[in-house]
């Protein structure tokens, strides 16, 4: 039986990286709504990730987005958020949101469009270098809509050498990590549409090159805990991209339309040594908040993923091991589905108590009077977004 003091080290020592933009207006491709309170600056969204901290205890890394993060002095900002217990996590790059990029980026048939992108991502890099920030994530909106329209192979040789330059850019204990999806917004095809194409990109690359796996990322029907355990054995796991879609790339809270999933996940992610602070393995999360109160929301997210962590911890890997070997079927589920119907909470409610943390940190927030400070402060300017 899995021994209850390793699985509360294991939990306590969790890293979980919230994203700059789960604090801003964002939402569906259709409409975001506006909610009172919303960061104005990248300072303000730091304000924010930094109660996320205080109540979870495991969420002490944010991510960035360039250009939506965009300030004067990026030392300035590493500095404020290490005042308030944070530091800078992942630094993303966007190549989809200007008029250049309708043809694509890094694949564009233009030089001329491609080499403003590969500039753009260097610019990342020097950001990185500024705030101390190790890992630089890509996503690239690259596609075609039509067949025809491009030479899939030339798209291909474009993405390699645009990689490349940048992967040589990159500094000592800096690393790439390449994201895929499978559709959208390109529809015929997208230039990295699933984990082999990014695997195969990051191991001609080298060392330095890992792959993300975007949850909402994938065909229905996907095992993703499949690709997880292989990328893990193969070394190439960089790290996750969490949120939860009922039929794409939806973006909701992870956990919230399949927990079963991301039970699954976690339990190859904990057999197979992802938890281990040397697999360097980052668990971020990715996730649109335009219906429900931004930093709740992103506490819950955190908290969906503490639990699923601790499910797997729980499974009975002696147990589990046995029944495989002897081929004893029913048992081997039984056993995956004895840690997965545990209710964790109140373990998890403990390990809180014991780290100083209110049992509760959804209810700690809320009694916090920090929403009803910002509601009543950050009147006036621009409220943070996605820039759509």
């Amino acid at each position: 039986m899995p021994d209850i003091a390793a699985v509360k080290a294991a939990l306590a020592n969790q890293r979980i990286e919230t994203p700059s933009w789960g604090y801003g207006n964002s939402g569906t491709r259709f409409k975001v709504f506006a909610q009172a309170g919303v960061p104005r600056t990248p300072y303000e969204k730091l304000d924010d990730a930094a109660m996320v901290q205080e109540f979870t205890g495991v969420a002490p890394k944010v991510s960035l987005h360039i250009p939506w993060d965009r300030v004067d002095d990026y030392a300035a900002l590493a500095t404020y958020a290490k005042e308030r217990a944070l530091e800078l996590g992942a630094v993303n790059s966007n190549t989809f949101q200007d008029d250049d990029y309708k043809l694509g980026s890094v694949c564009h048939p233009d030089a001329k469009v491609r080499r403003k992108a590969v500039d753009h991502l260097l610019e990342c890099v020097d950001i990185m270098d500024a705030t101390g920030s190790t890992d630089l994530k890509l996503w690239f909106a690259d596609g075609t809509n039509y067949p025809g329209q491009d030479d899939i192979v030339a798209r291909q040789d474009r993405l390699a050498e645009a990689l490349a330059e940048v992967y040589e850019r990159l500094g000592e204990g800096q690393r790439m990590l390449l994201e895929y999806k499978f559709f959208e917004p390109a529809f015929y095809t997208m230039d990295v549409p699933d984990w082999g194409t990014s695997y195969a990109h990051c191991l001609k690359l080298g060392p330095k090159a890992q792959v993300v796996v975007d949850t909402g990322h994938h065909a229905p029907g996907t095992n993703i805990e499949f690709i997880v355990a292989l990328l893990l054995r193969e070394g190439k796991l960089g790290g996750f991209d969490f949120n939860s879609r009922f039929y794409a790339d939806d973006d909701l809270m992870v956990g919230s339309a399949d927990p079963f999933q991301l039970f699954r996940i976690m339990h190859e992610v904990a057999k197979n040594g992802g938890l281990k602070p040397e697999t360097n393995v980052a668990f971020m999360l990715d996730q649109c908040h335009n219906i429900e109160a931004k930093i709740p929301a992103v506490i819950r997210s955190v908290m969906n993923v503490q639990e699923s962590t601790a499910k797997a911890l729980l499974v009975d890997l002696d147990a589990l091991t046995a029944a495989q070997r002897a081929g004893d079927v029913l048992a081997a589920n039984e056993t995956l589905m004895d840690a997965y119907n545990t209710d964790v909470r109140p373990l998890l409610r403990e390990l809180r108590e014991e780290q100083g943390l209110d049992p509760n940190p959804v209810a700690a927030y809320r009694n916090s009077g920090w929403q009803e400070r910002i509601v009543a402060d950050r009147v006036g300017g621009e409220q943070a977004g996605w820039g759509a």
